[in-house]
């Protein structure tokens, strides 16, 4: 049984906004299985009987996507700033939630999916996920680099949790490709901050068994049943 919040099973079937079903179901016209409904209830809406002033909610298609997102969107629906959001590269899809966010200055692979099940176990430290980043940087040598990674400082109190890491040097700079198991807010930037480095891009390339591949920035795709059953793989069918 796959239990979501009510008012975002009523978002993800496309009945209305997230707010606005709350106010439906205050005014007592939800019904689950001939119940009135309440708010904070859940319900699966695969087994479940949902109504709207007496009219059945059909649950809507589970949708996955995967966008490679250029640096200057922000990972959100709206922006107070008036900065271009990455729901504006996306079409319309009910109930369409990100999958882990890059901050604004960072590019490359952002998943979104409607199976709020399955990006909670995504994003959750628990499933150790692994996210892969490349970065070009500045600051103390290559075999430094790579001593410092072999070894990750901590940061709040618990070492980044590094799966593996390559790095060269390019020119000047030193570029890396680092595999890490978790997604704390901003922890790669953060992490080079620790090693004294000065990050000059920073870019996601893969999350879990999905890859960025030859996905044009700015653009998406739908993922392909082999990646949306990987997913269901590494964590159980969701």
């Amino acid at each position: 049984m796959t239990l979501m919040r009510l008012q975002r099973a009523l978002a993800r079937a496309g009945v209305t906004s997230r707010r606005k079903a709350e106010d439906l179901i205050r005014a007592g016209r939800v019904r689950v299985d001939g119940a009135m409904a309440t708010i904070g209830m859940s319900v699966d809406p695969l087994r479940q009987r949902v109504t709207v002033d007496g009219r059945a909610v059909r649950p809507g298609p589970v949708t996955w996507l995967a966008l490679n997102k250029p640096v200057g969107y922000v990972v959100s629906r709206g922006d107070p700033e008036g900065r271009r959001t990455v729901y504006s590269l996306l079409p319309h899809v009910p109930g369409l939630a990100y999958v882990g966010r890059l901050d604004v200055m960072t590019s490359g692979l952002l998943l979104f999916t409607t199976d709020g099940a399955a990006a909670h176990r995504l994003m959750h430290p628990r499933f150790a996920v692994p996210r892969t980043y490349w970065l070009r940087v500045h600051g103390p040598g290559a075999a430094q680099v790579r001593a410092a990674l072999a070894r990750p400082p901590a940061i709040d109190g618990r070492p980044v949790r590094v799966v593996d890491f390559r790095v060269r040097p390019v020119d000047s700079s030193i570029e890396v490709e680092i595999t890490l198991a978790e997604g704390r807010q901003r922890i790669v930037r953060r992490l080079a901050e620790a090693l004294d480095l000065k990050v000059e891009w920073l870019h996601r390339v893969s999350y879990g068994p999905v890859r960025l591949g030859r996905l044009a920035e700015g653009k998406f795709r739908r993922l392909a049943a082999h990646e949306i059953e990987a997913i269901e793989r590494l964590h159980g069918p969701s």
